[in-house]
């Protein structure tokens, strides 16, 4: 059985996910506006996540994943009962301001279902969700296609490559369901 992919415009933080995926860079700077919520409330992923980076074992195109530790006393219980035992720091780009290569974020992905596959047999994870946002470059910004003739740095389209890459390295996890998460000027 393969995956069971959903595009959704819902937020990623109120979701039941098991497990969430986080595309992140390895400088230790998160400026998405999602990923610096999630640095506050998943502290103890953020907190390692960091040290990768300032030891500089975080490399780009692999996949840091987090097992939660959940507290179970006092308010923080209350607070998201959507608590994800996971989470799975994607790490697409060196810097917040450069775009994802295609080799980044496939050897990033290939590295986070070699992970998974455990996880989804011997652990029960069926729920996953993936930020999508930092993956959809803003065109605002044209610091990366300054370069002439590199194709290497020029961004990755949504539709045409960012999509169909996530869709053919994931689709093959089996008994899984994992929804995209959207920015809402992204058509479903």
């Amino acid at each position: 059985m393969m995956a069971n992919i959903q595009l959704t415009h819902a937020s990623i933080l109120n979701s039941s996910a098991q497990l969430l995926i986080l595309p992140i860079n390895n400088s230790g700077i998160l400026l998405d506006p999602v990923l610096t919520r999630a640095k506050t409330l998943f502290a103890d992923n953020y907190q390692r996540y960091y040290r990768a980076c300032r030891d500089g074992s975080l490399s780009v195109g692999s996949c840091l994943l987090h097992k939660r530790v959940l507290e179970q006393a006092g308010l923080s219980i209350s607070s998201n009962g959507h608590q994800p035992s996971y989470i799975a720091n994607l790490v697409v780009s060196n810097h917040p301001y450069h775009p994802t290569r295609s080799q980044w974020l496939i050897a990033a992905l290939n590295d986070l279902s070699e992970q998974l596959i455990p996880l989804i047999r011997y652990h029960g994870i069926r729920r996953v969700s993936l930020l999508a946002r930092p993956l959809v470059y803003d065109n605002s910004r044209d610091d990366a296609t300054d370069v002439p003739n590199s194709k290497n740095l020029m961004p990755l389209d949504w539709y045409a490559d960012t999509l169909p890459l996530l869709t053919k390295s994931l689709q093959d996890l089996p008994k899984i369901r994992i929804d995209i998460h959207l920015p809402k000027d992204i058509n479903i």
